[in-house]
């Protein structure tokens, strides 16, 4: 034992000082480098004031180094091999192993009979694993779930069963009812409650997330993110670790808001995403009505969209999945970097919900050393767009989609998008007419100043930089 009981606290207020920091760095991409760095610190300094400290004797710290040695070499090689457009779903991943850790901790803690509670201390002992295993449970589950609906292993129509809420709140009232029995009952009676609710629990997580339709799994991720810290947080009320109460307070709740902002950014409610049911995945029902496209869409080739390129001043760019599925972000950089050479102003414009998780296209755009100061938020840029030669849309849809504003029988009405419509030209790139994530179709490709660039995005972008180049 290096660190004794104060050593320790002290190294955990330090840790928790360098986390607070890592958020804040982490909230601005010329600083995120820094706020991981100080993530990175304060999570070493945590790992090793709880391995070396009074709470772990020595014959359990080969274990514990054996465990660290494992999951550090898997998180290395998942760092290494992951692409960068699979980062969604290993994020969805990552936070089910947080919900897990929460139930085994949880079961672990029931069972264990080092440390005797009684009176207040046990029943307040015992709500808190109660608590913790639930949120646990939902989120594994959940994260599964978003993984497999991120990666295509699962479809992303939402499966809307019959009488889907009052399945949900006979689940939760179960829950309750098995929460009292638990209470008070001896370790081996309260096992039997503790267990029926824990497959509830991930029978709810389950279904909570199939209900949910693809145009909001974005949303979802940061929702998941949410949860993950509160379960971090209960596990820290059932071992007595103040870090991880802290920790997960921190995750819980910054993950709460971004799923609020988000949210925001699509006009639509907290409880209407969790209550699912938008993204069908077809276009007619998902229109529900809504006044279909009218018009002929007007192809582009790639040396025409070349000439409008260079013959403009000022040009936005938007980034959306299919950027990322196609992995063109590095063309997209050399596209830039060419025009600005030439005296083009050349801006990109990020959406709150672009991409399969929040912040997938700044980080797609980072990665490809697009500089951090011409990426806009929505809200800096949209106003820009009538003086705007060239709006270029990179496999995005249903963020630009001018229903949201014109039609109000769309499902999307209301949500703020993205009005490259107003620009002189708009471009739009993608593989097909087929309609967005969200199942709704898009009147922009049909209206006369867009233009259709049909293909694989890093392919026609290649041959855009061809032949601005020649």
């Amino acid at each position: 034992m290096l660190f004794d009981a104060n050593l320790a606290t002290v190294a955990y207020i330090g840790a928790a000082i360098l986390f607070i920091l890592s958020l804040g760095g982490l909230s601005h991409p010329e600083t995120a480098r820094r706020g991981n760095l100080y993530g990175i610190v304060g999570m070493t300094i945590a790992v090793l004031a709880t391995v070396l400290g009074p709470r772990v004797t020595a014959a359990g710290i080969p274990w514990i180094v054996g465990a660290l040695v494992v999951g550090g070499a898997i998180g290395l090689y998942a760092a290494k091999r992951v692409q960068m457009t699979q980062m969604p779903e290993l994020v969805a991943l990552m936070h089910s192993l947080v919900g897990l850790a929460a139930c085994l901790v949880g079961f672990a803690s029931y069972v264990d009979t080092s440390v005797a509670y009684t009176a207040a201390e046990k029943a307040v002992h015992e709500v808190e694993i109660y608590i913790g295993v639930f949120i646990g449970a939902v989120t594994f589950s959940g994260s599964i779930v978003a993984f497999g609906k991120l990666s295509g292993k699962i479809g992303g129509k939402p499966l809307l069963l019959p009488a889907r809420h009052w399945l949900n709140l006979a689940g939760v009232l179960a829950t309750v009812w098995f929460g009292i029995a638990f209470v008070g009952a001896g370790v081996e009676a309260g096992v039997v409650p503790l267990g029926i609710m824990t497959v509830i629990a991930l029978l709810l997580g389950i279904h909570m997330v199939m209900a949910i339709g693809g145009a909001d799994m974005p949303v979802v991720v940061s929702m998941l993110n949410s949860y993950s810290g509160w379960a971090a947080a209960a596990t820290g009320f059932m071992l007595s670790n103040d870090l991880l109460i802290v920790t997960g307070a921190l995750v819980g709740s910054s993950g709460a808001i971004l799923s609020y902002i988000m949210c925001r950014a699509m006009n639509r409610s907290f409880v209407s995403v969790i209550a699912g049911g938008f993204g069908t995945g077809t276009a007619p029902a998902a229109a529900g009505g809504a006044a279909q496209p009218q018009g002929e869409v007007q192809a582009v080739s790639a040396v025409e969209t070349a000439e409008m390129l260079r013959s403009s001043k000022n040009v936005v760019i938007v980034p959306g999945y299919g950027m990322a599925v196609a992995q063109a972000q590095h063309t997209v950089y050399e596209i830039t970097k060419f025009l600005r050479e030439k005296g083009v102003n050349v801006r990109f414009a990020i959406h709150p919900v672009a991409g399969r998780m929040p912040g997938h296209m700044n980080v797609l755009l980072a990665e490809a050393k697009v500089p951090y100061d011409i990426v806009l938020e929505m809200d800096e840029i949209n106003d820009d767009f009538p003086d705007t030669d060239v709006s270029m849309v990179i496999g995005a849809n249903d963020i630009v989609n001018p229903a949201a504003q014109e039609d109000p029988t769309s499902p999307i009405a209301g949500m703020p998008v993205l009005q490259v419509w107003n620009a002189k030209t708009s471009i739009v790139m993608k593989r097909s007419m087929a309609s967005g994530y969200a199942g709704v179709d898009n009147p922009l490709f049909y209206k006369e100043n867009n233009r259709m660039l049909f293909g694989d995005a890093k392919k026609m972008l290649d041959e855009v930089l061809v032949a601005l180049k020649s």
